[in-house]
């Protein structure tokens, strides 16, 4: 493999990023249950602070209006609502995903953003449970401080990642290589020829001087928003992004994009199952832990 083993996944997080779905019981985060899970899991992770991104970070991908209407309660968020609490939290989640580009970046390694709700937010609005894009916010500021003249965005989340798509083109933002697998894949026969084809869809982002990985969880086959995988395909996906984006030299910078179920009890711990495991991966790849 042509990147260096590093001894621990860097990971970002901070405890203020709470804005989650309504899919998880009041009260459940699931940033924070993912970095108490991977650290109760002994996997060799460095949980780093972060600042949050500042409104003229938010603004590199969104339209002024729309970024201190929300942050300000008076336009709702990707969540349809107003609260203040949800507005307080956003910087958090996209400063998160900002911070482990930077990183990954620096390192030629990897580094991950317990965090989610990038992609269904476009130019001037949110929805599905997305208010503010940080994969474009996290490209374009590392673009305008010429770290990067290239950054592909690989979105496998269960669906279609609409408004980075809608971004790209207002802005035009040809530079940013964007590949949506929830454009094309809705079923389970649709898993064994994407899993096929993905080494070769990696490749077409050797050009890039970095690669931003949404790891959905919603794309497994028992997901009420899901699915077409199994926990053995995803596992699959995930170790043949590291894989392949090790072996290119390509920094990942990686998020927990969806994942709604619940098991009896009310609690997400199938999704934390599914986020252990990628990180579980993650670390066998580029630290040398036993997957």
């Amino acid at each position: 493999m042509n990147t260096a083993a590093i001894p621990t996944i860097p990971v970002y997080f901070r405890p203020e990023a709470t804005a989650t779905s309504r899919f998880f019981a009041p009260g459940t985060f699931k940033p924070s249950a993912c970095v108490v899970d991977w650290l109760t899991a002994g996997l060799p992770i460095e949980v780093r602070s972060h600042a949050p991104a500042s409104r003229e970070q938010l603004c590199l991908a969104h339209d002024p209006h729309y970024v201190e209407g929300v942050l300000g309660g008076r336009l709702p968020n990707g969540f349809g609502g107003r609260q203040a609490d949800v507005a307080a939290s956003l910087p958090y989640t996209t400063g998160a995903m900002i911070a482990a580009a930077d990183d990954a970046l620096t390192s030629g390694a990897v580094a991950c953003a317990p965090v989610s709700g990038f992609h269904h937010a476009g130019w001037d609005r949110g929805g599905g449970y997305c208010t503010f894009n940080g994969l474009v916010v996290a490209a374009r500021h590392l673009h305008a401080q010429g770290r990067v003249q290239r950054v592909g965005i690989l979105d496998l989340d269960q669906h279609y990642g609409d408004g980075t798509e809608e971004i790209r083109r207002h802005l035009r933002l040809d530079w940013i290589q964007h590949d949506t697998a929830g454009a094309r894949c809705r079923r389970a026969v649709d898993a064994e020829p994407y899993l096929a084809d993905l080494p070769r869809r990696l490749r077409t982002f050797s050009g890039c001087d970095l690669l931003l990985y949404q790891a959905g969880a919603d794309p497994h086959v028992h997901d009420p928003l899901g699915g077409w995988m199994t926990d053995l395909q995803l596992e699959r996906r995930d170790r043949i992004v590291f894989e392949c984006a090790a072996e290119l030299g390509l920094p990942v910078a990686w998020n927990l994009a969806g994942g709604y179920r619940r098991d009896a009890r009310g609690s997400i711990a199938p999704v934390l199952a599914i986020h252990r495991r990628t990180m579980q991966v993650c670390a066998a790849v580029y630290a040398g832990a036993a997957a």
